[in-house]
């Protein structure tokens, strides 16, 4: 080799080396950054995982208490994932006055009910409890169920509201900074008709929130 190639060669050399460093050193630091991100993750991934989990026992604990709803009052539908009160309240068609035969049962009922609810000692578990009114429709396909549907849900509410004002004059308390007591009426409609007066039963929503999981 001579003077004049090797003059050439090392200063070349060393720049290649020194581009390689520099190549090398760039793919460290990122490659420490994707790590550093990838970390990230994965903690934030793990926390919320650990607060899912905290919220799903939570949970766990709360469908362990409402299965102690007395059975003679409340029966858990799993199919529309709603329990739906028992008591024969049978309304007169096209009243919303409470039957006074249905008037023990649905206190008795309602204390049950406000007993489990208190019974679950977790400030951070609020609740949303909803009493749906119902109205019997009248056979498929008659035009009324159209022409009165305004009226069904009107009506339907009335029997919400009157349940709802019983259980408030009955002495029945559910703390108020945990729970949302709301009447609602379905009218004619909702899942779960059966097509016949029982229809003009209560269904009782009972909506636990926990954390995330209730935002």
């Amino acid at each position: 080799m001579s003077k004049e190639s090797r003059d050439f060669f090392w200063p070349s050399y060393v720049d290649l080396m020194t581009v390689l460093f520099l190549v090398m050193l760039v793919l460290f630091v990122l490659s420490f950054k994707l790590f550093q991100d990838k970390a990230l993750e994965n903690q934030q991934t793990l926390a919320r995982l650990e607060v899912e989990l905290e919220e799903k026992k939570k949970l766990d604990e709360i469908k362990s208490a409402l299965s102690r709803l007395d059975e003679r009052y409340f029966q858990y539908n799993e199919r529309h994932k709603r329990h739906e009160l028992l008591v024969d309240v049978l309304f007169q068609q096209s009243r919303a006055e409470i039957p006074q035969r249905a008037l023990g049962p649905l206190r008795r009922a309602g204390e049950n009910l406000s007993q489990v609810i208190n019974s679950i000692d977790d400030e951070d578990v609020k609740y949303l409890i909803v009493i749906d009114g119902r109205a019997a429709s009248y056979p498929k396909g008659d035009p009324r169920n159209i022409t009165e549907r305004e009226y069904a849900l009107e009506l339907s509410y009335k029997r919400a509201v009157a349940l709802m004002k019983f259980w408030q004059s009955s002495g029945i308390k559910f703390p108020k900074d945990r729970i949302e007591l709301v009447a609602a009426g379905s009218g004619f409609e909702g899942a779960g008709r059966t097509g016949d007066a029982r229809d003009r039963r209560f269904v009782i929503q009972i909506l636990p929130k926990v954390g995330t999981l209730g935002e």
